[in-house]
């Protein structure tokens, strides 16, 4: 492809790549010095750590100067250690808010960058820790992207590496070819990397689809679509009594609530058994009643919608004997080694990070006895001792995974366990508000089922999110018959999850409450 940006005479070619550790934006920087020295060009890269961002995120700056116009000056280039806002003709980024990052910091300008990023997401430490939605607008970075630069190409370049079978530095280096940013064949990149000498066949298939993803974008990068698809409604199951469930589903409940229900019944059925699958379309049953009775038809059976989901996740809590589980299956294990690329012959090993509570143990026990541990003193210090500091454990050894899997097999004494009836009862509780509130007002009982949202997780997190839910549900009791009812606990929940702390929640229930007492 011919290159298509122009470069001043006796001015170098300015390069900011943004990795985080471990995507390789050394080898991509690497090898672009090695593509310019190789056609004679004089060539430089530094990189710039970041502070601890996802495992850190690095600036690798690179500078290329024509060999000509090194001879016409006589004498060696100086070139720059780092880049500098206004000045950077090609900016790539392994990551979609990188690319942010290189906007944010100047590194991007329309009359002159080539901007090329990975449409993907590596979500930061604030992203995954937020208690509600705390995942950046990846389709504002894309659409600030088109304004600041020259050009924006942005495709899913960790993809095009997983498909090759190879990492992102090579798709990268395939994007930065097909852009026609730089003044070399695709020839020469492709030397560049049979140079390198290691995994070369993958590292090509990567590069050509990154250059032909380049090649071929658009001139305006395209927002990324987020719709999920619809979950499917199987024809039918395998067992008769899961069968009977499913038909019950297609027939007895709206259009709108179906695949939700189905996802539901997966989950219930995946945590415990085929009894509490049928206490979950129990529950369902008479919440679908209770919509049909109150006018659900004209709302589109939101409340039914809405409870199959929260129904379901406060059903399949997460406790230490689903953890247990989840982290024994083999399709988990699959999983790991596709993510870190082992071959067939290689052994790969996990260190799983363990840190319960006395709260999590206590749980684990048969009802009377962690309740009776719990409520002493002397045992749950005694306990504590054992909880101060967290665990590694290999769950890839005999040791460790019979551990863990002797463990994930309690789970069919688990209503029995002091933290199933605590969850029992919470659930009880939640159900009788949302049928005490559905009879006076419709759409706050639909937002009083979307408040278990905020319940999440085990341990700390856990603890956190039911101290908001719960003093959520007490606010909710009061507001049947008030003005705009719905709104104020929706506003009321936007607070808890938004701040983690819930100090926001605590104000605004606090401001609540003073109308009413006086």
């Amino acid at each position: 492809m011919a290159n298509t940006t122009q470069f001043n005479a006796g001015t170098p070619i300015k390069i900011a790549i943004m990795a985080m550790g471990g995507q390789g934006g050394g080898v991509l920087a690497d090898w672009t010095v090695d593509l310019a020295e190789h056609a004679g060009w004089w060539a430089q890269t530094t990189s710039v750590p970041g502070v601890a961002q996802r495992t850190g995120a690095t600036i690798y700056y690179v500078e290329l100067m024509p060999g000509a116009a090194v001879e016409a000056a006589g004498r060696a280039p100086t070139l720059a250690m780092m880049p500098t806002p206004g000045d950077v003709d090609l900016a790539v980024a392994a990551e979609l808010m990188e690319a942010g990052r290189a906007i944010q910091r100047g590194l991007v300008t329309p009359d002159r960058t080539t901007l090329i990023s990975s449409s993907h997401r590596a979500y930061a430490v604030s992203e995954k820790a937020a208690p509600g939605n705390g995942i950046g607008d990846s389709n504002k970075v894309i659409e600030v992207g088109n304004e600041a630069s020259k050009r924006f190409i942005c495709s899913d370049l960790q993809a095009l590496a997983d498909q090759a079978g190879s990492v992102i530095s090579a798709s990268m280096f395939g994007a930065m070819a097909g852009s026609g940013a730089l003044p070399f064949t695709r020839e020469q990149f492709e030397e560049t990397i049979r140079r390198s000498g290691k995994g070369v066949n993958p590292s090509l298939k990567a590069f050509d689809l990154g250059f032909q993803s380049a090649a071929n974008a658009p001139v305006t990068a395209s927002k990324i679509d987020f719709s999920k698809p619809v979950t499917e409604i199987p024809e039918t199951a395998s067992h008769p009594k899961v069968r009977a469930l499913l038909d019950d589903i297609k027939t007895n409940f709206p259009a709108p609530a179906q695949p939700m229900l189905v996802a539901g019944l997966r989950r219930t059925l995946d945590f415990q058994d085929l009894r509490y699958a049928q206490e979950y379309m129990e529950h369902m049953r008479n919440i679908h009643k209770l919509d049909s009775q109150f006018g659900g038809l004209a709302k589109s059976w939101a409340l039914t919608t809405a409870a199959a989901r929260y129904v379901a996740v406060a059903m399949a809590y997460d406790d230490v004997i689903r953890v247990a589980d989840l982290k024994t299956r083999g399709t988990r294990f699959d999983r790991v080694r596709d993510e870190v690329l082992a071959k067939p012959n290689q052994l790969v090993y996990t260190t799983e990070y363990m840190h319960p509570q006395v709260a999590e143990i206590c749980g684990l026990m048969p009802a009377a006895l962690g309740r009776w541990m719990q409520d002493s003193k002397s045992i749950s210090n005694f306990i504590n001792i054992f909880c101060r500091k967290g665990r590694f454990l290999q769950s890839g050894t005999l040791s460790g995974f019979l551990m863990l899997y002797v463990l994930g097999g309690v789970r069919r004494f688990r209503r029995g366990t002091l933290r199933h009836q605590v969850e029992a009862k919470s659930l009880q509780q939640y159900l009788q508000l949302i049928e005490r509130t559905v009879r006076q007002d419709y759409d706050l009982a639909v937002e009083v089922v979307n408040c278990r949202r905020l319940v999440k997780g085990y341990s700390d997190t856990h603890e956190r999110g039911n101290s908001k839910y719960q003093r959520l549900l007490r606010a909710a009791a009061d507001l049947p018959g008030q003005a705009n009812a719905a709104t104020r606990l929706k506003l009321l929940r936007d607070a808890a999850l938004a701040d983690p702390e819930g100090t926001q929640l605590d104000k605004m229930l606090a401001q609540t409450a003073q109308p009413a007492a006086a």
